[in-house]
């Protein structure tokens, strides 16, 4: 079975966290491969979308491949078309979109498949919108799964891959653990849940390990870990307030998602002290983002790098100490841009050729290895951009921070 996973923005990112997600199912020879910018996983068994677009920070979505063909248009795409029949009648809605064939003439397509449908007895809306492809916005709006489908078609050089969305990105539920949590601190800069959900998937904790967070801020890691069934998990922060957030946001989540956390634990404590509250190699994994340095304003880049520095390497150090072996750590480090609108892209060059605009933190690691979270088959593509030092980008153009995921081994 041939599944397709719509990918964010960050390509790389979104491509590490499936691996990472899916392990051996994904490390097999050819079962992942990029098609026009849309992952392709040849499963060996079926896939719940709908369960797995739940636990993935950085799919858009999820679907199924049910055709490969040579790309004569549109008669033999028709052929092709699975109607998903639907319950509530009503007009038959269907959407288009298309990866990696610009200019494609989707409006031809559609009006065979509106003649088609009408030939059939059913009558038919076709779903537009400005753009080529379907955001998850309108694919969810428009209810095109639950009363429709939506005709995915993704081009492989001479070949062209007809697929059907099976489920998309929960978007509402995303934005309202963002925004709608009681407990906000806008000032020291906000996690986004989805990087929360991408960053638990890289650190691969197992079912029932225990997460740690040291610097749980406002408590966004762990409330995503427990929506995706993590049950062992402790915060800590040398911030009184920020344990006092973490607590609000957790009760919040327990109640409006009815969670059943069978054990969790806060505590109001410096990093430097974290392995004296904690058994030698008692945690599974560690994932975190620490203080950033200031976000907003003038500051001194290179200054905040070298104080960064020493509180990263005393925390590492205690992290070295809990750690279970084998275990990971994912953290965050800050990239500061000194001059210019830079994109993710660009700063990765940066990484690479040292420009003196991008200033980087490089905390001693105390023993860890910095480890590369994409496939094999990726660390050579030209779509995939990482540093030299095998970290991913994450950040906007005209952001004056940035942060680099690290992911690191014992």
């Amino acid at each position: 079975m041939k599944y397709f996973f719509v990918l964010g923005s960050n390509l790389t990112l979104s491509i590490a966290e499936i691996s990472a997600f899916f392990g051996a199912d994904a490390d097999r020879a050819g079962a992942i491969s990029l098609k026009s910018g849309v992952l392709i996983f040849s499963a060996e068994k079926k896939i719940d979308a709908d369960a797995v677009i739940k636990r993935l920070g950085g799919t858009v979505k999820i679907g199924k491949i049910t055709a490969e063909i040579s790309s004569v248009w549109p008669e033999e795409i028709l052929k092709e078309i699975v109607l998903v029949p639907h319950a509530g009648g009503g007009k038959y809605k269907f959407g288009v979109s298309f990866y990696g064939r610009p200019g494609a003439d989707i409006k031809r397509l559609a009006m065979e498949i509106k003649k088609n449908l009408r030939e059939q007895g059913i009558s038919s809306r076709w779903v537009t919108s400005r753009d080529p492809v379907l955001s998850s916005v309108v694919v969810t709006q428009n209810k095109l799964i639950e009363k429709g489908m939506e005709l995915v078609l993704i081009a492989d050089g001479n070949k062209l891959l007809v697929g059907r969305t099976l489920a998309v990105q929960p978007f509402k539920e995303l934005s309202r653990r963002d925004y709608g949590r009681p407990a906000r601190d806008d000032a020291s800069g906000m996690l986004p849940p989805k990087l929360a959900m991408i960053m638990i998937n890289l650190a691969r904790p197992k079912p029932g390990g225990t997460i740690l967070d040291p610097f749980c801020g406002s408590g966004t890691i762990l409330t995503e870990a427990m929506l995706m069934g993590y049950r062992r998990l402790i915060g800590a922060d040398i911030s009184g307030k920020a344990a006092e957030d973490t607590r609000e946001n957790i009760e919040w989540i327990i109640k409006n998602y009815e969670l059943r956390i069978t054990s969790y634990e806060l505590w109001d404590i410096d990093v430097k002290d974290i392995s004296g509250r904690l058994d030698p190699r008692s945690i599974d994994a560690i994932v975190t983002e620490p203080y950033l340095g200031p976000q907003r304003g003038k500051f001194n880049g290179e200054q905040i790098a070298k104080e960064l520095e020493k509180l990263y390497s005393t925390a590492l150090a205690e992290f070295k100490k809990i750690l279970k072996p084998g275990g990971r750590v994912v953290m965050i480090w800050p990239v500061f841009i000194k001059h210019g609108t830079h994109s993710t892209k660009h700063a990765a060059r940066n990484m690479e050729h040292k420009t003196r605009n991008t200033i980087y933190v490089s905390p001693d690691l105390g023993g860890f290895k910095i480890i590369n979270p994409l496939p094999s088959q990726f660390l050579a593509n030209a779509i995939t951009k990482t540093t030299n030092r095998n970290t991913i980008i994450y950040g906007r153009p005209g952001q004056k921070v940035w942060r680099e995921i690290v992911t690191l081994r014992n």
